[in-house]
């Protein structure tokens, strides 16, 4: 019987949209988390009965046809890019992106990866890095002997020496964008590749055209929403059940069939 093959790809479809959601409540504190949403499309359709065929008198055509469909299936997980909240940490070295843009870090292997979470520190060094010890690219090292670090909107880092009244530029902060962030590729630890869905990254300053400006002392908070994923995992786990229902419901037929035979 289709039903059972259609109702198990429900179930199929059902399940990963839970697993997404799963994985949203678990990121509801990830700094800088982009909640995702899974997809789906219908399959292929078994035609019974073509549409637009000649009528029996071959005076007209069939208005509509039979066609049955034959499931579901996972289309894509779906990036959802929005802003996430700002809140205050008072950490000098944290920093947010109000509006379009990722940090640029340098990877393992030397290569740009990109982020949302700008809860930075510094190393031995004294280079700015993530918190897994990746710089962020164009590289910024603070000096041993700075006593304040201030990063305006537009990116610049300036530094205080000791008792010195002036502050120094050490550096600037760039932004990426692209034309396809839903694109990226996740690497786990809040970092992103390019790929070719995503497109090249474009890069600029903070508070340029297209791109957000900085928040000192900020980080970005996960954009999951837990009161909508509660509300998506119930009507994800009620549309399964549906499905289920649907198998038995064919196996008692599938059974009435049988004891009619014997």
């Amino acid at each position: 019987m289709r039903v059972l093959s259609i109702a198990a790809t429900g179930m199929s479809a059902q399940q990963t949209n839970v697993e997404v959601i799963a994985n949203n409540i678990a990121n509801t504190n990830t700094t800088g988390f982009k909640r995702s949403r899974a997809e789906f499309t219908d399959l292929l359709y078994q035609i019974e009965r073509g549409a637009s065929v000649p009528t029996p008198d071959n005076s007209s055509v069939v208005p509509e046809g039979a066609e049955l469909g034959l499931g579901v299936r996972l289309a894509a997980i779906r990036n959802i890019n929005v802003q996430g909240p700002i809140s205050n940490t008072g950490n000098q070295l944290d920093v947010a992106i109000n509006g379009q843009g990722w940090f640029q870090i340098r990877g393992l292997d030397g290569e740009t990866v990109y982020s949302r979470a700008g809860s930075f520190n510094t190393n031995a060094t004294g280079q700015i890095v993530n918190g897994d010890g990746f710089p962020i690219e164009p590289a910024i090292t603070v000096p041993i002997d700075a006593t304040q670090v201030n990063i305006s909107k537009s990116g610049e880092v300036f530094v205080r020496i000791g008792n010195a009244p002036d502050l120094q530029n050490i550096g600037q902060i760039t932004l990426a964008n692209f034309p396809n962030p839903a694109g990226l590729h996740a690497l786990g630890s809040n970092l992103f590749q390019v790929s070719d869905a995503s497109g090249a990254a474009a890069t600029g300053l903070p508070g340029d055209p297209a791109f957000g400006v900085l928040e000192q002392g900020y980080l970005e908070e996960s954009n999951v929403d837990p009161v909508q994923e509660i509300t998506e995992l119930i009507s994800a786990q009620r549309a399964y059940e549906l499905n289920s229902k649907v198998i038995q419901a064919a196996d008692d037929m599938a059974g009435v069939v049988s004891k009619g035979i014997r």
